[in-house]
């Protein structure tokens, strides 16, 4: 099962890892603030350059789809991570 959280729940956590996995210009136009930006396929092809598995990331997209299949991987292969339902999108809608 995917760890995920909302954003009224993320919201409450205040200063947490928080991964962008959108595109460069997705995220240099409007992003979540202290978001990382990692794009997906940058990520999948080095875990362990932007990643430690003794911490936890929030990952998020634009709409939950892509981020959500990340973490699945992610949580294979031994990582703390928790998907941010509705991504972006949800967030903008949450303000």
């Amino acid at each position: 099962m995917i760890n995920s959280i909302s954003v009224t729940e993320l919201k409450k956590l205040g200063n947490v890892n928080l991964i962008d996995i959108r595109s460069i210009e997705k995220y240099n136009d409007k992003h979540i603030m202290n978001a990382k930006n990692i794009p997906m396929e940058q990520l999948l092809l080095s875990f362990d350059k932007y990643l430690n598995k003794n911490e936890k990331y929030y990952i998020y997209c634009q709409k939950g789809i892509q981020s959500r299949r990340l973490c699945q991987i992610l949580q294979n292969n031994g990582y703390n991570v928790a998907n941010v339902t509705g991504g972006y999108e949800a967030w903008i809608l949450n303000e």
